[in-house]
């Protein structure tokens, strides 16, 4: 299904009806695509531990306030 963004305001239901049928919905936008809406069904659920940060600092000694700085990089 295409939709433009006018149509996600004024036909709320009629994209949701498609998204229970599984469908995609394109989002124009001047005629171009946008981006696209995807039924939550079709997502596969993963675990939290598939997640890639998911122990990635459990050998480390330092706190966990240090390891979040060295994260975060230096500041403004």
């Amino acid at each position: 299904m295409e939709t433009t963004i006018v149509d996600l305001r004024y036909k709320t239901k009629e994209i949701l009806k498609a998204l229970e049928r599984n469908e995609r919905v394109k989002i124009l936008y001047h005629g171009k695509v946008k981006g696209i809406i995807m039924s939550a069904k079709t997502l596969p659920l993963k675990s939290v531990k598939e997640h890639k940060f998911f122990g990635m600092s459990k050998n480390r000694e330092e706190p966990v306030s240090e390891v979040m700085e060295d994260l975060r990089g230096p500041r403004y």
